[in-house]
């Protein structure tokens, strides 16, 4: 398998592993879940030789020095971490962490206006840190685009923990219009719908900005998506800090996505460029957050097509089937 074809990796550790820490954290408890991330750390860096080539290169990108095992390890032992807490973190054991949060004022006052919000996210940190905004004002709803398929164990798992979030999951599975067409009914209604904004599929339209210091692909289906639907986005990042402490950051990037045809390259390049900017910006603050354990920088999606085909309506534009 080429190390770039990301979206058929298989869900780390499988099915069976997901479901033994998930049973591991309800039963045993965080501080005993912890403990098994150590062998669980040590298999991944030694089984999984795509993700540790991958781990090194972006720990080289992100520092500027060549990257040690050990620190190949902690990015690993990170990752593991950040999948733990989400059965804690679905399963509304919010108590158990500190989680800090700012720019929320902005997003609050976007949503108690009534209006929907797009809330981009991405691979770095924990975006279910998110849940628990959700969950201290229970008048927001929180939607979120996720590919059931792909993400099997993690969705049965969120279903056992948390029906109603299980409930509010958009499937990036189904045809653009649908997904679309579902984006539109939540903001019409006042909700906050989170997708996730830093990965390409193969063969998906995409706009290329520098990242570390070399280009990357960008999906461009969510600006085009922000842009039919006139919604505010803002970009969410939950970064993890080690033992039970997330900074959950919310930053407001437009309060309108308009791109006119005409000028349709040049405003995607300008709206992608600055959101690479804020990625990186967030990647230097936390570098061991990074979860995209591909080859970013050479994957398939870098020659796939740089600017969308003319003529077609946002939701008939390839890769809204948007993948977490």
């Amino acid at each position: 398998m080429n190390d770039a074809d990301w979206k058929d990796r298989p869900e780390g550790g499988g099915r069976f592993a997901i479901r033994l820490i998930g049973g591991i954290a309800r039963h045993g408890g965080r501080g005993i879940a912890r403990a098994c991330l150590y062998p669980i750390t040590l298999y991944f860096f030694c089984m999984r030789g795509t993700e540790r080539r991958a781990s090194r290169d972006y720990l080289q990108r992100v520092r500027g020095r060549p990257a040690s095992a050990l620190a190949v390890a902690r990015h690993i032992h990170t990752f593991a971490a950040t999948i733990l807490d989400r059965v804690f973190l679905m399963a509304g054991r919010t108590r158990l962490f500190d989680i800090r949060s700012s720019g929320t004022d902005a997003l609050l006052q976007l949503l108690d206006q009534g209006r929907g919000v797009l809330v981009f996210g991405s691979h770095l940190g924990s975006f279910d840190a998110l849940r628990v905004l959700a969950r201290e004002r229970p008048e927001l709803k929180l939607r979120v685009l996720m590919d059931r398929s792909h993400n099997a164990a993690i969705t049965e798992l969120l279903a056992e923990l948390d029906p109603s979030l299980a409930a509010g999951i958009i499937d990036a599975g189904q045809d653009g219009a649908s997904i679309v067409l579902a984006i539109q009914q939540a903001l019409e209604a006042g909700e906050m719908v989170s997708l996730l904004v830093d990965r390409v599929r193969p063969g998906e339209a995409s706009v290329s900005a520098p990242l570390l210091g070399e280009q990357a692909a960008f999906p461009s289906a969510p600006w085009l998506i922000a842009s039919a639907l006139k919604a505010p986005v803002v970009l969410a990042f939950g970064l993890y800090r080690g033992g039970n402490r997330y900074d959950l950051r919310f930053e407001t990037f437009a309060e309108t996505v308009d791109i006119p045809r005409p000028r349709r390259s040049e405003i995607l390049s300008t709206l992608i460029h600055r959101y690479a900017g804020r990625l990186e910006h967030h990647l230097r603050l936390a570098p061991y957050n990074w979860f995209n354990f591909y080859d970013f920088w050479h994957s398939q999606a870098r020659a796939t097509s740089a600017d969308l085909p003319a003529g077609k309506p946002a939701d008939q534009q390839p890769g809204l089937g948007q993948r977490h």
